[in-house]
């Protein structure tokens, strides 16, 4: 990939849809447990709440999808395997996360999600209010998040086959019939 690809791919990241409802759902969760966090009640808590999220994706994004992988020549795709067995695709989500492939199709550390969440760590630190910056805690969120990155790998590994089996378009038609059903008279 190109430069210029991989910050595409990187602002396409930012603005897909379903990033957006994530953030959105992290901050309202975030903003309804703890009414006396530091970015406050209600819907301006939940409007700073989400501004944090989209900073912290960008961050994340710039970093880890672009300039990192433009530097050592990394390939930000996580790469699929839909004719493998179940546990090999288990296996290679979680290993994605610290072995990719490099633009020239060869495997190599994946320094985009190693040294990505790192910088996006420290970045973090100065503008996510209430947050501890000691060395502690920002290794603390650095662990926690290498360990939930498969998750991300998980859903783009499997979506595809579980949309498929439960024919997705049907069952959203069918949604949409039986909300017409109940909502109209007689």
């Amino acid at each position: 990939m190109t430069p210029s690809e991989k910050a595409r791919l990187a602002g396409r990241n930012v603005i897909d849809p379903f990033n957006a409802l994530t953030i959105l759902g992290i901050s309202a969760i975030n903003v309804g447990v703890n009414a006396h966090s530091p970015v406050g009640p209600g819907m301006t808590g939940w409007g700073r709440d989400v501004g944090i999220g989209y900073t912290e994706d960008i961050t994340g994004q710039f970093f880890g999808t672009f300039l990192i992988p433009t530097i050592v020549h990394q390939d930000p795709h996580y790469h699929r395997m839909p004719k493998a067995k179940f546990k090999r695709r288990v296996g290679h989500a979680i290993e994605q996360v610290v072995w990719t492939l490099g633009d020239n199709g060869k495997g190599m550390v994946n320094y985009g999600d190693i040294v990505g969440f790192a910088v996006e760590g420290e970045i973090s630190n100065f503008y996510v209010p209430g947050q501890q910056t000691n060395l502690r805690a920002t290794s603390e969120r650095y662990v926690i998040g290498l360990g939930l990155a498969p998750t991300d790998n998980f859903i783009t590994e499997f979506l595809p086959d579980v949309a498929r089996r439960i024919h997705i378009h049907q069952v959203l038609i069918q949604s949409i019939i039986n909300h017409v059903a109940k909502t109209s008279g007689p």
